[in-house]
């Protein structure tokens, strides 16, 4: 069973409403900050645009020399609320392939439909959303709660955080770059098989690191993680939705403690690109510690980190957490990286 919350923020509304009013007064001029741009120009590469970090691995990886990338959302910035400079929107319009999650971006998907890109990847098509129950215990403010539908994807936009799920994806980048760029065809294919090996040995090292932990269910800030518990047989308990910045009701605080209470938790979660304030407070009244599990929406330092070492680092976290049998080993890092060791994990504060 996994337990989730969604509460979608007022903003969020006003933010739909002044989007609309700008479509209609003059298509796409929107304004905010953007991503890292690489792809305007292009230089004889294929360009291709991707609209967050988990779609910028994957151009990367399998592209490598023959592209060009952009990634709409600048590093280390929550992708939920992104707005398009006017010039991104051009970007996007001049983009050879288009690399997207349908739904969860929606000033993408305005500015991918005028697109005359014959190469647009929505990831949704080669892995379709399972609804986790996001819109459950909703604080009342024109959410599922009133019986209204809402702006968002019509289910669990976290797919990446399910290897299977994200090779499925790599699969169908590199199926539609071959096309895009015939000439270099072969080499995407040789760089979809490696990416999508490394994505089945993550697999496997999950499988196995989580298979035999003292307790089956964790506790997050983000309800992010529902792929990812419901392909490990793992229990999501999420304080807040499927937005960062969304708020609990009381109601959903209470539920939250009695299920770590009762299952044994040791550590309440947050993530990295949003206050850990809401995650602080609910281990500090249950005397419980905090770590990081992040959930790949972007990466501070691409540098530094990337899709495979931050989540080997997730895993060495969640075994920490939920009490992997003693002398188990934590899965050797990608060559070239570190081996990951677990965030360090701190007390709650007490009064």
């Amino acid at each position: 069973m996994i337990v989730m919350m969604i509460g979608l923020p007022r903003r969020r509304t006003r933010r739909s409403i002044a989007i609309a009013a700008t479509a209609l007064a003059a298509p796409l001029v929107l304004t905010a900050c953007g991503g890292s741009s690489s792809a305007d120009s292009g230089n004889g590469k294929l360009k291709v645009v991707a609209s967050f970090y988990p779609m910028e691995f994957l151009a990367q990886q399998i592209g490598k020399e023959h592209v060009a990338v952009t990634d709409l959302t600048a590093a280390g910035v929550e992708p939920h609320d992104l707005e398009l400079t006017a010039k991104q929107v051009g970007t996007v319009q001049k983009a050879d392939a288009i690399l997207y999650l349908k739904g969860l971006q929606p000033t993408v998907d305005q500015a991918v439909a005028q697109s005359s890109s014959k190469h647009r990847i929505d990831a949704t098509a080669a892995s379709p959303l399972v609804d986790h129950h996001l819109d459950e215990g909703s604080e009342g403010d024109g959410n599922a709660a009133d019986g209204h539908k809402h702006e968002g994807p019509a289910g669990d936009p976290h797919i990446w955080l399910d290897p299977t799920r994200y090779a499925a994806i790599a699969k169908s980048v590199g199926d539609e770059f071959a096309k895009a760029d015939p000439a270099h065809a072969e080499d995407y294919r040789k760089n979809t098989d490696e990416l999508v090996t490394k994505l089945t040995a993550l697999d496997q090292d999950f499988r196995a690191g989580l298979k035999d932990t003292k307790t089956k269910t964790f506790v997050t800030s983000h309800a992010a993680f529902g792929y990812l518990a419901d392909h490990y047989g793992l229990t999501q308990v999420a304080i807040n939705g499927v937005d960062p910045e969304s708020e609990p009701t009381p109601a959903r605080l209470a539920a939250v403690q009695k299920a770590a209470k009762d299952n044994g938790v040791t550590t309440i979660f947050f993530e990295t690109l949003v206050s850990p304030k809401l995650a602080d407070t609910v281990a500090k009244d249950l005397g419980l510690k905090t770590a990081v599990l992040d959930p790949l929406e972007g990466v501070k330092d691409p540098a530094k980190d990337d899709y495979l070492t931050v989540m080997k680092q997730n895993l060495a976290n969640l075994q920490a957490a939920l009490g992997a049998p003693a002398g188990s080993e934590t899965p050797a890092a990608p060559a070239g990286a570190e081996a990951p060791t677990p965030d360090a994990t701190t007390p709650a504060a007490t009064s």
